[in-house]
């Protein structure tokens, strides 16, 4: 399976959202804000993204910035960070191995066995740049942002 590979980034809560969008974002694994996954790209994530618009930002991730979200925010059961057990075990030598395969959609995020499938992330460093209410076309942070979705996310790591 190839395509692109999405991160999604949760960044604003779901107070006075429906019961339809709050599902979605559990759907997608983003249960608090600042909270972050990787999706492919397949007609029913692409869908749920739509849905709920107002409340993540997404885009595609390239190999360098899943590779430092992997190094600095990525996780396994019990909060400790991916080491060279879990790595085999997952039949990876190492992360920029298994980067590269999460950026080409060879192996999905959420089947990786004992890895946590979000990434817990801060705030972005000097605040976001617009509001978060508006969408990132009309100058705020909301919705789908292309290739800008790894700056955000640096910022955030």
């Amino acid at each position: 399976m190839t395509g692109r590979c999405i991160l999604a980034i949760r960044i604003r809560s779901s107070i006075g959202a429906t019961e339809d969008v709050k599902s979605a974002l559990t759907l997608l694994r983003l249960g608090k804000t600042n909270y972050a996954t990787l999706l492919d790209d397949r007609p029913s994530y692409v869908g749920m993204l739509r849905q709920v618009k107002e409340r993540i930002t997404w885009g595609e991730a390239d190999a360098e910035t899943i590779l430092e979200l992997l190094k600095k925010r990525g996780e396994v059961q019990g909060g400790h960070q991916i080491d060279e057990n879990t790595l085999n075990e997952l039949g990876y030598s190492n992360l920029e191995e298994l980067s590269k395969a999460l950026c080409g959609c060879e192996v999905e995020f959420s089947k990786l066995r004992g890895v946590k499938p979000f990434f817990r992330l801060h705030p972005p460093s000097k605040g976001f740049r617009g509001k978060t209410k508006h969408s990132y076309g009309a100058g705020g942070e909301a919705g789908y942002r292309g290739e800008k979705i790894n700056e955000l996310a640096s910022k955030m790591m």
